[in-house]
């Protein structure tokens, strides 16, 4: 994908998020054309505690396929990161161009230390490699997130509104025991604090601590943004009903 076409700048990012019960995190690297940010944040919940940090062009957060590496303010993150489904595609029309999204969940196996003090990681998440010419504007609503079923199957959910949402694909998916299978809409909710589907998920949602950010560079790019992390209950499409459940909400507004 060259850096521009049809008028637009390419947009690129690699998110991680790792969603446990002892700890949460998320790092990703973005691309705004050739310009670099990058980002982490874990969420200790035994402590109530949220690391992060962002900034420009930074190298103290490394995503090579299958890692995880990162070493910032007494925080080091040390994990492999392992396929545990199948990944979904899916190529969209946007503004004047199109995008391209591929959502892998995975399990992260490895080490975080806080301060120095060690802590063991093993838990599921979700990989997400987009690319793509998005529209001047982009204003989207996103919730990931991991469980336990209660006949014991394995759940990974991705539910987006705003992006990758119209047509006979969209990235809308429930992964069970790592197969995805095809979500509805899903309905938009200002405090963030529920997601309903029109095919029957309704999880509620329970926020422990938010990463929040709201930059603005002149007139030509802005960006706010809210990503709490919480635990979920309720139930999915299909009569799932979670046991337990961890992971993320999310709102973006982009001028880009």
């Amino acid at each position: 994908m060259p850096i521009w076409r049809d008028g637009r700048p390419r947009k690129r990012w690699r998110y991680v998020g790792v969603y446990g019960e002892d700890v949460m995190l998320c790092a990703g690297v973005f691309w705004l054309g050739a310009a670099p940010q990058a980002f982490w944040a874990l969420w200790d919940r035994r402590a109530a505690r949220l690391h992060e940090r962002t900034a420009w062009a930074s190298r103290r957060v490394r995503l090579p396929d299958g890692a995880v590496r990162v070493a910032d303010r007494g925080v080091e993150i040390d994990l492999r990161l392992e396929p545990a489904g199948d990944p979904l595609e899916v190529t969209s029309p946007h503004g004047g161009s199109y995008i391209w999204t591929r959502k892998t969940p995975l399990r992260a196996v490895g080490t975080v230390r806080i301060a120095g003090s060690a802590r063991r990681v093993d838990a599921h998440g979700l990989l997400d490699d987009s690319a793509g010419y998005h529209a001047r504007r982009t204003n989207w609503e996103w919730s990931a997130g991991v469980g336990t079923a209660k006949d014991g199957a394995a759940l990974t959910w991705n539910f987006v509104s705003g992006i990758h949402d119209v047509g006979p694909q969209t990235e809308r998916a429930i992964w069970v025991n790592g197969v995805p299978q095809a979500a509805g809409a899903m309905e938009t909710n200002a405090a963030l604090d529920r997601v309903r589907t029109l095919d029957g998920s309704d999880l509620r949602f329970a926020a422990e601590a938010v990463r929040e950010r709201h930059d603005k560079a002149g007139p030509l790019l802005a960006s706010d943004y809210v990503q709490p992390f919480g635990a979920f209950s309720g139930h999915l499409a299909g009569g799932i009903e979670l046991d337990s459940g961890y992971g993320v909400m999310e709102r973006h507004a982009a001028l880009w």
